[in-house]
C-alpha cells in the first residue's frame, strides 16, 4: 500500500502498512543503503521500493536524511542536556532565542517544551569547561533567561525509530 498523501495534506496522519514500516525501520538504521538491497530485504521490486519511499517523502513522513557523528571521535567526549526557563516578562523573546541558540557551537538538539521548563538544549563539547562556558556565555548573561540546570549525559543510546 502506498502511505495515503491525501490524508497527510489534510492534517491527518498517513496511513501506513507493514512494508512501509519495515522501509522506515531500515532507513532508520542505516539511511545510506541502496534501494537495490532494501528491496531485497522487503522481497519486492527496486521500483516498488523507490515509489514506496517516493510516497514516504512526498506524504512528509521522511523529512530528510542524514548522517550520526559520534561527537567523541571529533573530541566532544562531554555530552550535557541543559533546560533553560525563560523569565515570565520576556515570553515574546522566545522565537529569537530559539534563534539564537540553534546555532551555537556545541548544540546537537533544540527542544522547545511545554511544562515547568520551557527549552532543553543538548550540548556535546570536549570537557565540563566548555559546558560551563556555554550557560555563561550564551545563557546566563541572556536577560530573557530566568534559570538553567545542567546534567551531565553518562550514555546517550540513541533509538531507532520505536514510532514505526
Amino acid at each position: 500500500m502506498v502511505p495515503n498523501t491525501a490524508n497527510n495534506l489534510q492534517g491527518g496522519p498517513v496511513k501506513l502498512d507493514d512494508l512501509d514500516r519495515r522501509l522506515l525501520h531500515m532507513l532508520a538504521e542505516n539511511s545510506r543503503r541502496t534501494n537495490n538491497s532494501m528491496a531485497q530485504e522487503l522481497g519486492i521490486a527496486p521500483s516498488t521500493c523507490l515509489a514506496r519511499l517516493n510516497a514516504l517523502r512526498d506524504a512528509g513522513v521522511v523529512r530528510r536524511f542524514t548522517i550520526d557523528i559520534d561527537p567523541e571521535a571529533i573530541g566532544h567526549s562531554l555530552e550535557a542536556l541543559i533546560f533553560v526557563r525563560i523569565r515570565p516578562g520576556a515570553r515574546h523573546l522566545m522565537q529569537e532565542f530559539q534563534d539564537q541558540i540553534r546555532g551555537k557551537p556545541g548544540v546537537t538538539q533544540l527542544f522547545f517544551l511545554g511544562g515547568t521548563d520551557d527549552f532543553l538544549i543538548h550540548v556535546a563539547v570536549r570537557d565540563s569547561n566548555d559546558v560551563r562556558q556555554f550557560v555563561l556565555d550564551h545563557l546566563s548573561a541572556n536577560p530573557a533567561v530566568a534559570s538553567t540546570q545542567t546534567s551531565i549525559v553518562f550514555e546517550h543510546v540513541p533509538g531507532t525509530a520505536p514510532w514505526v
